[in-house]
C-alpha cells in the first residue's frame, strides 16, 4: 500500500495504540496523524511509519478540512473495531 494523504491508518505504538487516525503530512520517516479529537489538525501527532499500519482507505483531502469531518470519516472504522471487540 502506497502512503498518501488522507490515509486512515491504525496506531500500533503509543499512547493512542489501537486508535484509527488519518495522515495530514508525511516524509520518509514519519507521518504526521490525527484524529479530529484527541489529536485535533491544529497539532497532529508526528508518529514513526513503522508504528502505524496503513488501511486501504483513503479520503479525499476536502474531507480533511475541519476536525467535525474527521471524526465522522473515522467513526465507522471505531465502532467496527468495538463491535469486533
Amino acid at each position: 500500500m502506497e502512503l498518501k494523504k488522507g490515509t486512515i491508518v491504525y496506531s500500533l505504538a503509543g499512547h493512542d495504540k489501537g486508535d484509527f487516525q488519518v495522515i495530514i503530512e508525511y516524509d520518509d520517516k514519519y507521518a504526521k496523524v490525527c484524529d479530529g479529537k484527541y489529536r485535533p489538525l491544529e497539532r497532529p501527532k508526528k508518529k514513526k511509519l513503522i508504528h502505524i499500519k496503513l488501511t486501504n482507505t483513503v479520503v479525499d483531502e476536502s474531507f480533511l478540512r475541519t476536525n467535525k469531518s474527521i471524526r465522522n470519516i473515522l467513526k465507522p472504522f471505531s465502532e467496527a473495531k468495538r463491535n469486533a471487540e
